[in-house]
């Protein structure tokens, strides 16, 4: 007789999450289909990486309803961009601000995105950048970063660059590509030409071709058409 999750003991959880990446999955899946919600967010997350949104949304779903606060995060996320869902932002921020206010950080840093744009919520800046603040004080680059960019654009506190160029140091050191380039710029805009090639190349590392599309660009038009090759990982540049 086979035994259910729930019966496994300690060693042999580990034994199989240590196995191959198929007998990794089909833990996850039995535990997911057990009912064990952090299974089930995890299945959710393998389910949308592979292509399978919709089937992903409704273990993330599921997860949400045991109280699993990314999972909730993740439902969110599926109805902002239209992940095996029709896009509901009203939902979205709805979901955000639920897990923000039990304390996740990403939720925080979402819901905070939600409000600064205005998208399935009413358009409230300095609300915005109370969501990043407290999600940075939990050590979230992205909410750094956007700290930082509130600061440079003077957005409801006064412009501080030096506030804003630590923030930035603080994001790119905590793996945000975004955090990264912006502080290039801060550390280009001091004549620091060689350590802002360095966290071009990183910013690039992670980053969204998108993204590299609009850094490069920028460096084109603001005279830095040297170090336009970094973020094309250019050895050279």
């Amino acid at each position: 007789m086979t035994e259910s999750v729930d019966q496994l003991s300690r060693e042999t959880i580990a034994a199989r999450l240590s196995g191959s990446p198929e007998e990794r999955a089909a833990l996850i899946r039995e535990g997911a289909e057990a009912g064990v919600a952090e299974a089930q967010a995890v299945y959710g997350q393998m389910l949308l990486d592979g292509g399978e949104a919709a089937a992903g949304f409704g273990w993330f779903n599921k997860a949400a309803a045991q109280g699993h606060l990314m999972a909730l995060n993740m439902v969110g996320r599926c109805y902002d961009l239209g992940w095996g869902t029709a896009v509901n932002k009203r939902r979205a921020g709805e979901c955000f601000r639920i897990a923000a206010e039990a304390g996740l950080d990403w939720a925080m840093y979402n819901y905070g995105t939600a409000l600064a744009l205005g998208e399935g919520v009413t358009e409230d800046k300095a609300a915005a950048l109370g969501w990043f603040e407290k999600a940075a004080a939990l050590g979230n680059a992205k909410a750094v970063n956007h700290v930082g960019s509130f600061n440079e654009d003077g957005w409801v506190v006064p412009r501080d660059m030096a506030k804003a160029a630590e923030c930035y140091a603080r994001a790119a050191q905590g793996g945000d590509f975004r955090g990264a380039f912006n502080h290039a710029r801060m550390l280009l805009a001091d004549g620091r030409v060689a350590e802002a090639r360095i966290w071009l190349r990183e910013s690039a590392e992670t980053a969204t071709p998108a993204f590299i599309e609009k850094a490069e660009a920028w460096l084109h038009a603001n005279g830095f058409v040297e170090l336009a090759g970094a973020m094309r990982g250019d050895a050279g540049c």
